[in-house]
């Protein structure tokens, strides 16, 4: 690496001499110094190779450190020339340029992972998962452009298709995050209030005066109090094909509460069965498509799906579960109230999920003023917890719900479990970070996976 790094530095230089005449003595002086703290650097680079080596690290991993480190440095060799080579008529500004390089040399070099921290991720990432069985996809992305993902592992055993970042996994509860904005896209356009009691929308609950309090954005921020009674395992093979409506049905005859509205937090699935079914009564249409042509569309998601029923049956990773030896299909017709989409029917990939937060910092789906709010903590007066609320409209905050460690920046995220599926969905809206991961069966360590990865985002300062 030393030796690929000196030559990359000596073509900036030779390239710069050539220009000489034009060139003063102190911007030669300057581009100088700068060489020189390359050089230290290249240095650094070889002692990390070298420690890799040490560690016995797997030649995958090092090809990605080595190709990661090169190709950052022939991409910033190649631009640098050909900005120089454009600039050639206008030396006064082919001047300001190299002082610009110059001066903030490094913090180019600080727009992706070092190779020490990109080795480090990939272990534990890959703690879990091998190239012959189901496995996942992570991806990292700064100012809305990935900047590292690693995938390994088969989305569908049968054909042997390996998952890549392209690849389209049920996402679980992020689902609901969804949900949530579909919610929010119709208050915007004052079709609906986040203050209307539900019975407006629901005037066959068997006990109506026991609902009169609870309000849209109760059902949102998991803090309603309705209880779910369901009774899935009594009766497995209805719920196998239970859409909707009849996942939220059997909350229609609730005969008390868990508690008053807006006292607790009690997380709810049948919640968002009815605030799909709000989206339907509202918008007039499934709330599936009203979702696409106003999320996904806008989004640019042109391969995200919804579960309709069976839907989708191809072009998406199949979940599984280990028993004993094998793998065994995980998902629809497996999964009792896998068909219920509400709470977690979308299905993505790691690159779409990239899109979906891009369209919303963007403003293409909600505002950002409602954007804001619906990522804070919902704070009701009448909250009866020691612990302070944490969930906004679907989203969770403080870090250390999640991992267990405060980053001492907002963090906003939702997770996801359904059938042989896990998911998660970390957003750093202040520092346009996002860190996102799909899996197609359970995985042992997913906390581990964010919590090692939003401590080497701290560690290399992405977070200041």
């Amino acid at each position: 690496m030393f030796f690929v790094q000196s030559y990359l530095n000596m073509k900036y230089f030779s390239y710069l001499i050539i220009q000489r005449a034009e060139l003063s003595k102190t911007l030669i002086t300057s581009v100088l110094s700068w060489s020189l703290s390359q050089y230290l650097f290249s240095i650094f680079s070889a002692f990390i190779d070298i420690a890799a080596i040490t560690r016995k690290l797997s030649y995958k991993q090092l090809v990605i450190a080595f190709a990661g480190t090169v190709g950052k440095h022939i991409l910033i060799a190649k631009l640098t020339s050909s900005i120089l080579e454009y600039l050639k008529p206008r030396p006064n500004v082919r001047v300001i340029f190299i002082v610009a390089i110059t001066c903030f040399g490094y913090s180019i070099y600080g727009q992706t992972p070092d190779p020490a921290s990109t080795i480090q991720l990939q272990q534990v990432f890959e703690k879990d998962l091998k190239d012959d069985e189901p496995g996942g996809v992570i991806l990292i992305s700064k100012n809305h452009e990935v900047v590292f993902s690693s995938s390994m592992g088969l989305a569908d055993l049968d054909t042997k298709e390996p998952i890549t970042v392209n690849t389209v996994f049920n996402t679980g509860s992020i689902s609901k995050t969804f949900v949530s904005n579909g919610i929010l896209i119709l208050q915007e356009r004052g079709l609906l209030s986040l203050d209307d009691p539900i019975s407006k929308y629901f005037d066959d609950f068997s006990n109506p005066d026991l609902i009169t309090d609870i309000k849209i954005y109760h059902l949102l921020s998991h803090s309603s109090g309705l209880p779910d009674i369901r009774n899935v395992s009594s009766d497995p093979d209805f719920y196998l094909t239970a859409k909707d409506e009849e996942n939220f049905a059997p909350i229609k005859r609730v005969a008390s509460l868990n508690f008053r509205p807006g006292e607790e937090f009690e997380y709810s699935n049948p919640a968002y069965n009815g605030l799909a079914l709000i989206i339907e009564k509202v918008s007039g249409q499934p709330w599936q498509e009203f979702i696409i042509e106003n999320i996904f569309q806008p989004a640019g998601m042109s391969t995200s799906k919804i579960t309709i029923g069976p839907h989708p049956r191809t072009g998406v990773a199949h979940g599984y579960v280990k028993n004993g030896s094998e793998y065994h299909e995980n998902d629809y017709g497996e999964v009792p109230t896998f068909a219920a989409s509400g709470n977690g029917g979308v299905w993505s990939s790691v690159i779409e999920l990239m899109r979906y937060e891009q369209a919303l910092c963007e403003g293409r789906i909600i505002s950002q003023e409602l954007l804001e709010t619906s990522r804070m903590p919902v704070r009701h007066q009448n909250w009866n917890e020691a612990d302070p609320p944490h969930v906004g409209y679907s989203w969770f905050t403080r870090s250390e719900k999640l991992i267990g460690t405060d980053l001492e920046v907002d963090v906003v995220y939702h997770t996801g479990s359904q059938g042989g599926f896990r998911a998660f969905h970390i957003s750093i809206p202040e520092k346009k970070l996002l860190f996102v991961g799909l899996f197609n069966k359970p995985i042992n360590n997913m906390n581990k996976i964010m919590r090692t990865t939003l401590l080497l985002l701290k560690e290399e300062h992405w977070l200041e």
